[in-house]
Parts: C-alpha cells; sequence; structure tokens
C-alpha cells in the first residue's frame, strides 16, 4: 500500500529526529552532561519507525536498554526525553529512570528497559488485557538478538501462540549481542525461523529499507487487530555506535563501522527513494531537517538549564500502592 504524502514526511521526520537526537546525545554524554550509560539507536531508525507508524497510542510497546528510537517513534516528547537523559525535573520519569528507564504510558510507550528480553513477557501482559477486555490494541515489544535466546522470551513466543494473543514480536538483530556476533550465538542461524516452532508466522527483513519493514508490520499488526494471532518480525540491521557510549568496538573488523554509515544508512535510502520516485522533494525534506536540528537544540538548552529533581521525591514511585 502507497503511503500518502504526508506519512512519508512524518516518517522521515521520526527517522532523522532519532538520529539528530541520538548523535546530540552521544556529543553530551562525551562531555560529561550525561550521568548513567547510554546505549544509542542511530542506523536502526527505520526499524522504530516503520513498525510504529503503523500503531496508535492505545497500543503498547516495550522496548530495551536501547529504547530512545522507539520512544520517539511511539510519539514520546522529544524535549521530555532530554531532561530525563540529564537527570531532571520535567523529564518524562521525573528525571529518576534515566536512558535505560524512559516510560510514557499515555503514548503506549512501557518503557526502556534494562533486563535483556524483559519487554517481551511485559507486552505479553499488555496483549491479554487487550484480548480479554475486547480493546482491539496489538502489544509489540523490540528485542535484540541478545534477547532472542532468553529463556523467557522463548516461553512468551510460545504462550502468545497458545493463546493467539495480538502481540507482533520485532527482533532487532543488529549483528552483536553486546560484543558477541549473533552469527555465532543464534542456534539454526535464523531468529525469524524460530517462529515456525512456535506455529506463528515469522519472517526476516532489511532493516535499511523503511518500506519493507512498513509493510511487514502493517501486515502483522492488522491480521493481530483481527485476532489472526501473534507474528515474529526479524529486522536486520546495523548501529552505527557501539553497544554502549565508551565501547571502544574492538570486536568489529577493520572499516565495518565505516562501510555500514557509507552503505547501510537508513535515512540516506529512504531519502534517495522517495526523491528519485518524485514522491518527495529534496527541500522539503532539507526543511524538515533543519526543524527537527532546531528542536533537539531547545530541548538540550531545557534539559541544561532545568533543576535536578527535589530531594523530596526521592522516594516517589518507587513502590505500587494498591
Amino acid at each position: 500500500m502507497q503511503l500518502s504524502r504526508a506519512e512519508l514526511l512524518k516518517a522521515y521526520r521520526l527517522m532523522r529526529t532519532i538520529r539528530v537526537f541520538e548523535e546530540r546525545v552521544h556529543d553530551e554524554f562525551e562531555a560529561g552532561h550525561i550521568p548513567g550509560f547510554v546505549h544509542l539507536y542511530a542506523g536502526e531508525e527505520a526499524s522504530a519507525v516503520g513498525v510504529c507508524l503503523n500503531l496508535g497510542d492505545a497500543d503498547y510497546i516495550g522496548s530495551t536498554h536501547r529504547g530512545h528510537g522507539h520512544c520517539i517513534a511511539k510519539g514520546c516528547d522529544v524535549r521530555g526525553m532530554m531532561l530525563e537523559l540529564f537527570a531532571r525535573q520535567g523529564g518524562l520519569c521525573g528525571g529518576k529512570g534515566g536512558s535505560m528507564h524512559i516510560a510514557d504510558f499515555d503514548k503506549g510507550m512501557m518503557g526502556a528497559n534494562s533486563i535483556v528480553g524483559a519487554a517481551v513477557p511485559l507486552a505479553l501482559g499488555a496483549a491479554l488485557a487487550s484480548k480479554t477486555l475486547k480493546r482491539g490494541t496489538v502489544a509489540v515489544p523490540f528485542c535484540g538478538d541478545g534477547g532472542a535466546n532468553q529463556g523467557g522470551v522463548l516461553e512468551s513466543l510460545n504462550l502468545a501462540s497458545v493463546w493467539k494473543l495480538p502481540v507482533v514480536f520485532v527482533f532487532e538483530n543488529n549483528g552483536y549481542a553486546e560484543t558477541t556476533a549473533s552469527s555465532w550465538s543464534i542456534g539454526g542461524g535464523s531468529i525469524a525461523g524460530r517462529a515456525a516452532a512456535f506455529g506463528m508466522k515469522g519472517l526476516a527483513v532489511d532493516g535499511t529499507d523503511f518500506f519493507a519493514v512498513q509493510a511487514a508490520a502493517a501486515d502483522a499488526i492488522a491480521r493481530a487487530r483481527a485476532g489472526g494471532g501473534p507474528s515474529l518480525i526479524e529486522v536486520k540491521l546495523d548501529r552505527f555506535f557501539g553497544h554502549h557510549e565508551g565501547d571502544t568496538q574492538t570486536y568489529r573488523g577493520p572499516g565495518e563501522i565505516e562501510r555500514v554509515r557509507r552503505e547501510r544508512d537508513c535515512l540516506a535510502i529512504f531519502r534517495r527513494r522517495v526523491v528519485e520516485a518524485a514522491l518527495l522533494e529534496a527541500a522539503e525534506l532539507d526543511a524538515l531537517d533543519a526543524a527537527v536540528a532546531l528542536g533537539v537544540d531547545g530541548a538540550v538548552a531545557a534539559a541544561r538549564a532545568a533543576p535536578p529533581p527535589d530531594a523530596a521525591e526521592l522516594h516517589t514511585n518507587v513502590y505500587v500502592n494498591y
């Protein structure tokens, strides 16, 4: 299905926002302005946006430790995110969650998660609630290639199939589970191939191709909404930065990072395709680039100026009161 001009512009704006946000976070972290750990999503933008473009605020996603891109694609406020990373008042979680624990339930973002694979069983709960209460919503957990080998993840695949839940499992295979090559660590050589064992549809797509991701996600999400049960999508992509900020990436081959940036940049590929097909004009994409840059600059300025959380807030939102 051909996307409208408005949808194409939205997709590009979201992908560009993720890229600029992550590159700026890289600089701010390096300068010592952001505390804690940071795992950047640059290079993987087409996956988050291609999937989330098919979702509404009532649909839920679960994320990983590399969650900024998923947050932005799902519609989370960029300024609130930056305040959160800087550990300041006004952050999406009050400045107390940081990079690995951003959440915004109003946008259906159940949260980034520092526990590998933890979003998968959490999303199962959201999908079960949707089916039980007949909400017509879908849950989409994002998981990495390392998380694909977690026991709880495999148990979730089985239970989703048994209960025929409205969930779409998205495995982002960026080639490395931290520093371990996925080509070595994935039995059978394919995450998508595992779907058949659980009686669900599974396919692998090129994560540099926004249109391939969007089409695969649209089909799986529509099937889940209609009561057709779960699906699994393996998105094959590359991260531009290390596993975390400060990672020297000595496990990557000579020239690999430069080649990936040169040949597998999903933004450059998207831009080239839509301009060559006369779907969008270069000038309007340039205008979006400028607007996104200004927005991220404003978010950083706000984060630098904001105060840290008040000491009185230390014990709020720590435990749930029933």
